[in-house]
Protein backbone atom coordinates (compact mmCIF):
# COMPACT_ATOMS: atom_id res chain seq x y z
CA UNK A 1 0.00 0.00 0.00
CA UNK A 2 1.34 3.43 -0.87
CA UNK A 3 0.70 6.27 1.52
CA UNK A 4 -0.41 9.57 0.02
CA UNK A 5 -1.94 12.82 1.18
CA UNK A 6 -4.93 14.60 -0.34
CA UNK A 7 -6.79 17.81 0.42
CA UNK A 8 -10.55 17.73 0.76
CA UNK A 9 -13.13 20.42 1.11
CA UNK A 10 -14.51 20.47 4.67
CA UNK A 11 -17.87 19.18 3.45
CA UNK A 12 -16.18 16.24 1.68
CA UNK A 13 -14.18 15.34 4.77
CA UNK A 14 -17.32 15.52 6.97
CA UNK A 15 -19.24 13.29 4.56
CA UNK A 16 -16.42 10.74 4.39
CA UNK A 17 -16.05 10.66 8.18
CA UNK A 18 -19.78 10.12 8.60
CA UNK A 19 -19.93 7.39 5.93
CA UNK A 20 -16.86 5.64 7.29
CA UNK A 21 -18.36 5.56 10.77
CA UNK A 22 -21.74 4.32 9.49
CA UNK A 23 -20.11 1.59 7.40
CA UNK A 24 -17.53 0.63 9.99
CA UNK A 25 -14.59 1.32 7.71
CA UNK A 26 -11.96 3.99 7.20
CA UNK A 27 -12.01 7.14 5.12
CA UNK A 28 -9.02 5.76 3.22
CA UNK A 29 -11.00 2.65 2.31
CA UNK A 30 -13.88 4.76 1.00
CA UNK A 31 -11.47 6.85 -1.08
CA UNK A 32 -9.78 3.73 -2.52
CA UNK A 33 -13.21 2.33 -3.45
CA UNK A 34 -14.17 5.61 -5.10
CA UNK A 35 -10.95 5.65 -7.13
CA UNK A 36 -11.56 2.04 -8.23
CA UNK A 37 -15.12 2.87 -9.27
CA UNK A 38 -14.10 6.01 -11.12
CA UNK A 39 -10.95 4.74 -12.80
CA UNK A 40 -10.95 0.96 -12.41
CA UNK A 41 -7.64 -0.73 -12.58
CA UNK A 42 -6.58 1.36 -15.54
CA UNK A 43 -3.11 0.72 -16.77
CA UNK A 44 -0.96 3.73 -17.46
CA UNK A 45 -1.16 4.33 -21.21
CA UNK A 46 2.04 3.80 -23.17
CA UNK A 47 4.21 6.81 -23.83
CA UNK A 48 4.39 8.41 -27.26
CA UNK A 49 7.86 6.87 -27.70
CA UNK A 50 6.51 3.39 -26.88
CA UNK A 51 3.64 3.85 -29.34
CA UNK A 52 6.07 5.00 -32.02
CA UNK A 53 8.32 1.99 -31.40
CA UNK A 54 5.35 -0.38 -31.70
CA UNK A 55 4.22 1.26 -34.92
CA UNK A 56 7.69 1.05 -36.41
CA UNK A 57 7.85 -2.69 -35.80
CA UNK A 58 4.96 -3.05 -38.25
CA UNK A 59 6.74 -1.17 -41.02
CA UNK A 60 7.53 -3.59 -43.81
CA UNK A 61 5.61 -6.45 -42.19
CA UNK A 62 3.29 -6.65 -45.19
CA UNK A 63 6.04 -6.48 -47.76
CA UNK A 64 4.89 -8.45 -50.76
CA UNK A 65 6.54 -10.25 -53.61
CA UNK A 66 6.42 -7.31 -56.00
CA UNK A 67 3.08 -8.30 -57.51
CA UNK A 68 0.46 -5.68 -58.25
CA UNK A 69 -2.05 -6.75 -55.60
CA UNK A 70 -2.55 -3.19 -54.41
CA UNK A 71 -3.60 -2.02 -57.86
CA UNK A 72 -5.49 -5.16 -58.87
CA UNK A 73 -7.07 -6.22 -55.58
CA UNK A 74 -10.66 -6.08 -56.92
CA UNK A 75 -9.83 -8.36 -59.83
CA UNK A 76 -8.00 -10.81 -57.54
CA UNK A 77 -10.95 -10.92 -55.15
CA UNK A 78 -13.32 -11.50 -58.02
CA UNK A 79 -11.15 -14.38 -59.27
CA UNK A 80 -10.90 -15.89 -55.78
CA UNK A 81 -14.55 -15.59 -54.76
CA UNK A 82 -16.30 -15.23 -58.11
CA UNK A 83 -18.98 -12.60 -58.27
Amino acid sequence: MERTQISLEPEQADLLRRLAQERGTSMAHLIRDAVDQAYGTAVVPPSRAELWERAMTAVGAGRGDGANAAAEHDRYLDEAFGS
